[in-house]
Order: C-alpha cells, then structure tokens, then sequence
C-alpha cells in the first residue's frame, strides 16, 4: 500500500503517516495517509477560474489527490492545485513544459513526461495525456497499470481494454458539459461531476 512512482521515485505521500511536508521551497502540502479518493482534470488550456471551481468541487466530494492528466495551460492552473496533494503530466498544447515543470516542482505539485506512474492504495495508476497513441496502446499491452488516466479528447469515457481500466475525465476548456472525475480506489466507483462556469 505505497505511494512511489516506479519511473523516478516521486512519492505521492511522505513515507511515515499523515503529517505535513516542508521545504525552502515548496509550500506544505497535507497528504492523507493512503489516498483514496482522486479527483482527476484534464484540458484546462490556461483556464485558472474552471479549474479553481473543479478543485473546489472535487475536494467539496472528498478527493484526497487530484491529477491533471495534461494541456495544463499555464502557471495560474498549477496554482489552482497548488496546496493539496496533486500530480500532472504534460499535453501536446503545453508547449513551455520545462517552465510548467519548474514551477510544479516549487508548488510541490508532481509531474513527469510523457508518462507519470504512481502507487495509491495498492493500485498502479499511469496518467498521460493521450495524444501519443502508440504509448496509450503500449501501456494497456504490457498491463503496465490498473488505472489508465487519459485526456486530450475532450470527452469523458470509461472503459476496461487489456485488464487496464482506460479513464477520461473529460475537459474543462472546449467541452460541453465541462466535467471532472472522482474516483474511489477502494471500490472502483467513478462519477463524472458537471462543471458550471
């Protein structure tokens, strides 16, 4: 029941029980001891007043730990998540990556790309945006997860493909209706939540 990336190992709690994470540079970030209720975004493109109005109903729901499956946008985003325990990847629309990058390492907001591979609650979670189909393909092949989280369609779905449970939250920018998931790992139960803005 860890919480380690196998890619770089990030680690999407501190290592002994619940209790606040400091440094020079990060702000603290309370983590559950084990999340395991996620709220999970996509598609923002910049938009910091959605996905203000996502986190606050995502967390209003319980999510314990959002990602954002890409096409962030901008720094403004990042600080929509920033203060909560949070991770990201990067969209084919985040062309300044590298500053994205700089700045959720100092928010304390986790990130990699093209592909972020996280542990919670026993599940193996990767998240990728989805715009690289051959690696979408790749990871439900090698059943490299139990939960695939995807973005960029800007439509929500749902799907088991390989053993891999394919998640799209859908998109908060250039989508009707705007929405967000929540997901509930200790029982699988998903809900696409309507986002008005």
């Amino acid at each position: 029941m860890g919480c380690v990336s196998r890619r770089n190992g990030i680690s999407a709690r501190p290592p002994a029980g619940n209790r606040r994470v400091d440094s020079d540079r990060s702000p603290a970030v309370q983590y559950p001891v084990v999340p395991v209720i996620l709220g999970i975004l996509s598609d923002t493109h910049g938009h910091a007043d959605t996905a203000r109005a996502a986190v606050e109903l995502l967390l209003a729901r319980g999510a314990e730990f959002l990602i954002h499956c890409g096409d962030v946008g901008s720094t403004a985003v990042l600080d929509a998540l920033a203060g909560h325990p949070a991770a990201t990847v990067w969209g084919n629309t985040d062309f300044d990556h590298h500053r994205l990058a700089n700045y959720s390492r100092h928010l304390g907001i986790k990130h990699d790309h093209p592909a972020l591979h996280l542990e919670l609650d026993g599940q193996r979670i990767c998240v990728t945006h989805g715009d690289d189909l051959r690696l979408v393909r790749q990871l439900i092949a090698d059943r490299a997860c139990d939960y695939l989280f995807v973005g960029h369609t800007h439509v929500a779905s749902d799907r088991t493909q390989n053993g891999v449970r394919v998640i799209n939250p859908g998109a908060l920018h250039r989508a009707i209706p705007k929405t967000v998931a929540r997901l509930d790992l200790s029982t699988g139960a998903l809900q696409s939540i309507i986002v008005d803005t």
